[in-house]
């Protein structure tokens, strides 16, 4: 599914089939790349990971677990952010691309020890998603207030 997805961003897909599952897949590798950020991935950020994608995508619980699943499975074969964060800018304004961030933050928050590489990561992907820094500190103690 992972190479499906890097064929879509590329244009090599039928036009029809580009927005199926791209932005939820790319929203997933980008979850997977926070969450592996520290080197383990619980079962709590998995289903972090998950409520994640089911509410900015509102899908079904099936095509979640099949998203994560497959995003899991081929996170060693990563090319990386850029293709997904491009994505995601492409697709979504700037609203969206903060309740991401936002999202990003809850996840790395979750186990109440925020790891140096995860804020990295986060940072990272923050900048690619074209989020100033002020709006990087704001997802991130929205995220805490939320917590």
């Amino acid at each position: 599914m992972l190479s499906q997805l890097l064929a879509k961003i590329r244009g090599s897909e039928p036009e029809e089939q580009k927005e199926d599952q791209t932005l939820p897949m790319a929203a997933a590798a980008l979850f997977f790349e926070v969450a592996w950020a520290d080197h383990e991935i619980t079962d709590h950020e998995l289903e972090l990971v998950r409520a994640g994608i089911m509410s900015q995508f509102g899908l079904s619980s099936e095509v979640v677990d099949d998203i994560v699943v497959e995003s899991h499975k081929q996170h060693d074969e990563s090319v990386g952010v850029f293709p997904f964060t491009r994505a995601i800018t492409e697709a979504w304004d700037e609203q969206k691309r903060f309740d991401l961030v936002e999202q990003l933050w809850q996840l790395a928050l979750s186990n109440d020890e925020l790891n140096r590489y995860e804020e990295h990561t986060i940072r990272r992907i923050a900048d690619l998603l074209y989020l100033s820094h002020q709006r990087f500190i704001e997802a991130k103690l929205q995220a805490k207030r939320s917590k």
